[in-house]
């Protein structure tokens, strides 16, 4: 998104005082084009997007050029985006974007317990994945090592959370979602119910590091800086209960060398987890007959209330 021409720019600090008085009475005149917004929340967030992107205009003295590679950029974003292909997910992804709303809007909640992180969402997830039982398979013949999830979901109190909905979805080990083939194929992704005691398992596929689709403009922009595309191995998670706070995870797998360098800045220590490898032939939970190794994970998962939403400020 750089440009060649007119690199050179004045800092802000050097720019000539009628110069500066230009730019600020702009930036004023914008402001207050929005001061009859009816919707006092909408007014805050557009004076504050126009103040911070007039900011940072001035602040890199950005070149018309380097507008119109924004432009080119944002559009080649649009273009590639559908409903299978969420591109503008991914650019909020790895600019840290996502991240940082979720850490705005998923403040610490603690009781007995402190729920549970939350980290991005991601581009792949799907409305209607299909629903297995408890103790069921999410494969649904996805290649990969097969992988046994367990654990409880509870609330900051401790108390056990029934019938919670729980929608799992992962990368096969070629590192690629179903919705990424071209047969419509419904794999490696499902939604499950807690039992009465807020139990909870499933069989998935072991996690395995892939990069996001880097090959369009996001690719192209990661490229251009020297950054990769991988994500560090990750198993992702969304659970729902009536009267506490939805909750989008992930678990990470303890040992993975991309931990420390995933690319949407997903990893929180607190979802770093045992994979615990088990040898061919290792007895099963279910006694499930596995001619080749497997592993196991535990993730209990504690929700916060409904209620323990960020106030906006201002």
């Amino acid at each position: 998104m750089s440009s060649t021409a007119d690199t050179h720019q004045p800092a802000t600090g050097q720019v000539a005082a009628e110069q500066t008085a230009v730019e600020e009475n702009l930036i004023a005149t914008v402001l207050a084009s929005f001061d009859n917004t009816p919707d006092p929340r909408l007014k805050q967030v557009m004076q504050s997007l126009v103040a911070h992107l007039h900011a940072f205009i001035r602040d890199v003295r950005l070149t018309e050029a380097e507008w119109n590679k924004a432009i080119e950029f944002l559009t080649a974003v649009g273009h590639i985006t559908d409903d299978r292909r969420q591109e503008f997910i991914l650019l909020s992804d790895v600019l840290g974007a996502s991240m940082q709303t979720i850490n705005v809007n998923n403040p610490t909640c603690t009781g007995s317990a402190v729920a549970t992180e939350a980290t991005v969402f991601g581009p792949f997830f799907v409305d209607d994945a299909p629903e297995i039982p408890n103790g069921g398979d999410i494969a649904g013949g996805a290649p990969g090592q097969p992988c046994w999830i367990e654990g409880t979901v509870t609330d900051t109190e401790g108390n056990p959370v029934p019938n919670a909905r729980i929608e799992v979805w992962e990368a096969d080990e070629d590192g690629f979602y179903d919705v990424q083939y071209d047969d419509n194929r419904v794999a490696g992704r499902a939604h499950l119910f807690a039992d009465e005691d807020g139990k909870y398992s499933f069989w998935g596929l072991t996690p395995t590091p892939y990069p996001i689709p880097h090959d369009g403009p996001v690719g192209r922009m990661l490229e251009a800086t020297g950054r990769s595309p991988m994500r560090a191995s990750h198993l992702h998670f969304m659970v729902t209960a009536e009267g506490l706070r939805t909750l989008v995870t992930h678990i990470f797998v303890r040992g993975d060398e991309l931990l420390k360098s995933d690319t949407v800045f997903g990893v929180k220590e607190s979802l770093v987890k045992d994979f615990v490898q088990q040898p061919a032939g290792t007895p099963t939970q279910d006694g499930r007959a596995l001619a080749s190794g497997w592993t196991r994970a535990r993730f209990d998962i504690v929700l916060a209330p409904a209620g323990a939403e960020p106030a906006h400020a201002g």
